[in-house]
């Protein structure tokens, strides 16, 4: 259990840090100046965490194919899934930098983050079986949609992200007033074909571009908010003690979310709230897939 946690850790860490690494580089944004090492510490930092991770998956992934020939019981499906997205992800960070960041390897690259915790997730939860639930099929469906609805506003919010369009508004709750006559959705959501070999601090968009990508991650931040919210509050009044208690902890982190996006507004996205707002999202997402993991499983009755 120590090591899933520090595999756990690890992702997170690996998802959280990549703020750091796509803030300003001295030698892209003034090419003038010679780069030296301790400019280049956050990246080495996140490069660091993701090596020693995919070690981790390697020899996670070694390890089960070696017990199932063995014992023959079942191939070890989400542990080879799990390796074969760590490569796929050691792939897109190489292709990140190669690419200049261009935002569709970007988002890809953040997406393969979520998943590799996901799975990793999963793998910790499948390992333990002192927790059970009675079957509850109609909170796992809205749950399965829960963890949807939240995987589409993460890649939102890596959309914004890597198109730099975090801080195109300035206002609450979508965006300045007029923004409606500023939509570029056809620029906005074109994940091909820019043409250009570095996307860093470059005008590949317009500004209503820009302003098109924000609005849709705020408007998905306040449905995404609304979803999740009545899962949660379904699965604390479910009667179980342990999906109320997964729902409480769930809606705890919610609240969190939602503050920190607020802050990230109100206070012109300072790096630390968006290294945490980032974190957060993780959490979230663990504590969905834990309540449909616990909600699917046939188990003692609980109605503690």
């Amino acid at each position: 259990m120590l090591g899933s946690a520090a595999l756990i850790g690890l992702v997170v860490m690996a998802i959280s840090w990549s703020p750091r690494v796509r803030r300003p580089r001295p030698q892209q944004k003034y090419p003038e100046i010679e780069l030296v090492a301790h400019k280049a510490w956050a990246e080495m930092v996140h490069r660091y965490f993701a090596t020693t991770l995919g070690f981790l998956i390697t020899v996670i992934f070694v390890g089960s194919v070696i017990q199932w020939r063995h014992t023959k019981i079942a191939f070890p499906w989400l542990e080879g899934g799990l390796f074969a997205l760590v490569v796929g992800q050691g792939v897109l960070g190489a292709l990140t930098v190669t690419m200049g960041l261009f935002p569709t390897v970007v988002m890809s690259h953040l997406a393969g983050g979520f998943s590799t915790l996901c799975l990793i997730f999963l793998l910790v939860l499948r390992q333990n079986g002192k927790l059970a639930s009675e079957v509850r099929p109609g909170l796992v469906k809205l749950g399965v949609v829960s963890i949807i609805v939240l995987a589409c506003q993460i890649l939102l919010g890596g959309w914004t992200a890597a198109n730099y369009a975090a801080r195109v508004c300035t206002d609450l709750p979508i965006c300045f007033s007029g923004w409606q006559q500023h939509l570029n959705v056809r620029d906005a959501f074109q994940l091909w074909g820019h043409g250009l070999d570095n996307y860093e601090f470059r005008t590949h968009l317009d500004p209503a571009a820009k302003i098109t990508i924000h609005a849709f991650h705020r408007m998905g931040a306040i449905f995404t908010t609304l979803v999740l919210g009545v899962f949660l509050t379904l699965a604390i009044r479910s009667g179980s003690s342990t999906l109320r208690q997964l729902g409480l902890v769930g809606a705890s982190i919610l609240v969190i979310q939602v503050s920190l996006g607020v802050s990230n507004i109100v206070l012109d996205l300072p790096l630390l709230v968006a290294v945490a707002h980032n974190c957060v999202a993780a959490l979230l997402m663990m504590s969905l897939i834990a309540i449909v993991h616990f909600s699917s499983r046939a188990g003692v009755k609980d109605n503690g």
